[in-house]
């Protein structure tokens, strides 16, 4: 019997290890991912400022599992009524049972000039690009750059570029500019958070422009709705997600169980899940984690009862459940956390965001050097945990 699990982001790092240990020995378990390592994604925007810090968030697939196979390549799609995956490179893969994790691209809403103009924050190379993009707008004697959609990544992406900017002793020449076309700043956030990621952008220096959608974009302008165009010299998109195209740009729906069909489960990003509560469910690391311990045990149960199929019902599964501790969010040297319903800022909410980002590395069982995370200014000792 063989058990897929397409994607190793979040969801699926952490699906793969529980099933490691639930599943039979004679079950054959393998991971399909494009790249062969797995991004710590919510540290990505470090390496705008820090490019050092690449090495401390990647880390090489084959060095977190004990047991599963790993298999690198592109998945073009995915056949559900034959149970088989079909890759770029022309050759497929059939499994009795599958989970799909493989997270989102950037969505640009179809909006002329988007794509062609604006560089995505997915990928380390993009995060190069952005670095790079930035010093050269520096180097030729500053301007204005922009970032699109003041969600966690827009904000943290804004932070990080005037951050840079006052690194390199040109805070009065380079404007950052962060443009989103809702009222507030992470506006799916509760107020005193949103009041909170506003009062540390200010703080940072970057420029907030709220009820401004963008209608298009061209070399040197960007469009917006009922307000003046703003000229830019670097443009940065983070304002939406949407399907990998192996999914056809789409995430499918599911719900509580997580499971698309009775074969096959979708969770993480690559999903919108509908909790048992009716609660559509925020894309984030912190659902994609918790859905991973759900779709762990409903594979198990789909696989015992594959193995003894003799009464003909439907196995009940487990139901997930929203439930968040909290939020952290980086703006430059700062960050903003919310526990409860306290929010917490500065060196405290650093501290907090860190140390859950060292919480995850620990567990994910590939840490090579946490503790340069913390950065300097915290002494955390860390044990490994395999």
């Amino acid at each position: 019997m063989r058990v897929v699990v397409l994607g190793a982001g979040y969801a699926g790092v952490v699906l793969v290890r529980r099933l490691e240990r639930r599943l039979p020995d004679d079950v054959e378990l393998i991971v399909v991912d494009d790249t062969g390592t797995h991004l710590v994604q919510h540290e990505l925007h470090r390496v705008v400022r820090k490019p050092e810090f690449a090495d401390d968030i990647t880390i090489r697939i084959d060095d977190l599992f004990d047991r599963a196979k790993t298999y690198r390549s592109t998945v073009k799609s995915i056949d559900r009524d034959e149970r088989v995956v079909h890759f770029e490179d022309g050759d497929d893969l059939a499994y009795d049972v599958a989970a799909v994790c493989l997270g989102t691209e950037t969505a640009d809403y179809d909006l002329p000039g988007v794509e062609e103009h604006g560089t995505p924050l997915k990928r380390l190379p993009h995060a190069a690009t952005i670095r790079r993009d930035f010093l050269d707008v520096v180097d030729d004697g500053g301007g204005t750059v922009v970032v699109g959609g003041a969600g966690l990544s827009g904000v943290q992406t804004a932070g990080e570029l005037a951050a840079l900017a006052r690194e390199n002793g040109i805070e009065s020449d380079v404007d950052v500019l962060l443009v989103e076309q809702r009222p507030d700043v992470a506006s799916s956030f509760p107020q005193n958070f949103r009041t909170a990621v506003r009062d540390e952008l200010d703080r940072e220096g970057v420029w907030v422009h709220t009820d401004a959608e963008i209608t298009r974009v061209t070399n040197s302008e960007i469009h917006l709705e009922r307000r003046d165009p703003i000229a830019y010299d670097q443009f940065v998109w983070t304002g939406g997600i949407r399907g990998t195209d192996a999914l056809e740009g789409e995430r499918p729906d599911v719900r509580a169980d997580l499971a698309l069909d009775e074969r096959t489960f979708a969770l993480g990003d690559a999903a919108r899940v509908l909790d048992a509560e009716g609660t559509m469910v925020p894309a984030s690391a912190q659902t994609a984690i918790r859905e991973a311990k759900v779709a762990a045990r409903n594979i198990e149960t789909v696989v015992a009862d594959h193995r003894d199929s003799a009464n003909g019902f439907r196995p009940r599964l487990d139901r997930y459940t929203f439930e968040s501790p909290g939020w952290a969010v980086s703006i430059g040297d700062s960050a903003v956390a919310q526990v409860g319903s306290k929010v917490v800022r500065g060196s405290a909410a650093n501290a907090l965001k860190s140390a859950i980002g060292m919480r995850y590395l620990a567990s994910a069982g590939g840490i090579r050097d946490v503790v340069r995370l913390l950065g300097d200014e915290f002494d955390v000792d860390v044990e490994r945990r395999q």
